[in-house]
């Protein structure tokens, strides 16, 4: 048999990021690498905490059935760790009171599990696994002032620290820098700046704003683990009520442009008055809130195509929000993650070492499923905007096609499995349009109404 030849050597990566998204591709390229450093513009914690660099850190996150997937096969036993140290598993729609097209979806349809830890409590211990690696070294409250090299040969990363050396700047040469510092990333402008052209970007925006709340209390009625009414064209508000670790519940409400949810704590629990159904007003008025609501509007789904850039260029790989950053109301961001580091895993599994652009496109072909999910539903909202909208003929018939799918899926279990395995990124959307069994039952079946009350097992 023929031995299995060692890992190519990347010599030294240079990670910008050290949040979900850079710690797991960290952890990747150490496996390949001489070494990997990874550059965090806060302090950590020895606590679970929210951070300030990480703005989504107060909001509600789930960790989807092909995100726990995911983050097993990178981290094995950290999905087990994590439900022992206290993080909610209910399954959907089983445990979570699902409101969709004017109607509960049926709790007797099949269910796949969903994991919702807060932000801090995942990351704390995914940070915890990945720098126990000796071939990842860290620096904490310093961050990237640019880029070195040229736009298509980048060699290192200017840095600063965030201190009162904050004006200080020094060269870090690297073989390879990945950006991994989310929705704020600065790299096309940097490439701009050393002469080059930013990437071509996708857009789709709504101007959709929500804000999370923190509550303890009872959970709600009918043994429900949560709530999640679902927005659409029709009606665009939505609310997302989910437990967490400690006995707390995540409270995260939206809704369209100009109709943002409050951030005091009495016109939070009013808003929801806005809502389709009663059930989570009810259950939220008898709860006790934990603090202020925080309120966040960077919803733009925003994918910038740095795998078209030239199979030339070297030394940079663009991942996680920086590269594909999603509405986060769908809450794919955490699984998005998780997916970028697997494909990345098994590009870098090949015999000859792959090309930037090869991992570039890796990266990019990971979070396709996720993006055409989240802009699929965002380009039929109200006033959205964007050289990335879905129109046209074609769209529109395809559209009526999935409103049959959406109005079906509250009372047909086949049809049920196959929309929630695409939202849960274990299945393409196009088989919701190759399955035999969802065509007919879409086309041909008459919807099966589910009762307007809350659902009982």
């Amino acid at each position: 048999m023929r031995a299995t030849p060692p890992g190519p050597s990347l010599g030294h990566v240079v990670v910008m990021g050290g949040s979900v998204a850079g710690l797991l591709t960290a952890q990747v390229f150490a496996r390949h690498a001489e070494r990997v450093t990874v550059l965090e513009r806060d302090q950590y914690e020895e606590r679970p905490e929210p951070r300030a660099g990480v703005p989504q850190s107060r909001h509600t996150h789930v960790l989807l059935t092909s995100g726990m997937h995911a983050l097993d096969a990178l981290l094995p036993g950290l999905v087990s760790e994590l439900r022992k140290a206290g993080a909610p598993c209910p399954a959907v729609p089983g445990d979570v009171g699902v409101w969709q097209a004017g109607q509960w979806i049926s709790r007797r349809n099949p269910s796949r599990p969903i994991m919702t830890p807060s932000r801090p409590f995942l990351e704390h211990r995914v940070r915890r696994r990945v720098l126990a690696d000796p071939r990842i070294s860290v620096r904490t409250a310093t961050e990237a002032a640019g880029l070195l090299g040229r736009p298509d040969h980048i060699t290192g990363v200017l840095i600063r620290g965030r201190g009162s050396d904050h004006h200080v700047r020094q060269e870090l040469t690297a073989d390879l820098v990945v950006d991994a510092t989310g929705r704020a990333s600065r790299t096309p402008q940097w490439l701009t700046g050393l002469g080059g052209s930013p990437p071509r970007e996708d857009v789709v925006e709504t101007g959709r704003a929500y804000a999370t709340a923190v509550f303890r209390g009872d959970g709600p009625p009918e043994d429900l683990q949560g709530f999640y009414i679902v927005p659409d064209a029709g009606q665009p508000f939505g609310a997302i009520i989910l437990p967490t670790e400690d006995d707390r519940w995540m409270v995260t409400l939206s809704g369209p442009r100009d109709h943002a949810p409050p951030t005091d704590p009495a016109g939070f629990t009013a808003f929801l008055d806005r809502l389709p159904h009663t059930a989570p007003h009810k259950w939220l008025s008898a709860a006790h809130p934990v603090g202020r609501p925080v309120g966040y509007r960077h919803t733009t789904n925003r994918r910038r195509h740095y795998d078209r850039m030239g199979r030339a260029r070297r030394g940079l790989l663009v991942v996680g929000d920086a590269a594909c950053a999603l509405n986060p109301v769908y809450g794919q961001g955490l699984s998005v993650a998780a997916l970028n580091a697997v494909a990345l895993t098994r590009a870098l599994a090949a015999e000859r070492p792959p090309s930037p652009h090869a991992l570039q496109r890796a990266v990019l072909r990971s979070s396709r499923d996720a993006w055409d999910v989240a802009t699929g539903v965002d380009s039929t909202m109200p006033e959205v905007v964007g050289n990335a909208v879905r129109s046209g003929p074609a769209n529109r018939l395809l559209m009526r096609y999935l409103d049959r799918v959406r109005d079906r899926t509250p009372g047909d279990p086949v049809v049920c499995t196959a929309n929630r395995d695409v939202l849960f990124l274990l299945a393409p959307p196009r088989s919701l349009l190759t399955s035999p069994q969802v065509l007919r039952r879409s086309l041909l079946r008459p919807v099966v109404p589910t009762p307007r009350d809350l659902p009982t097992q």
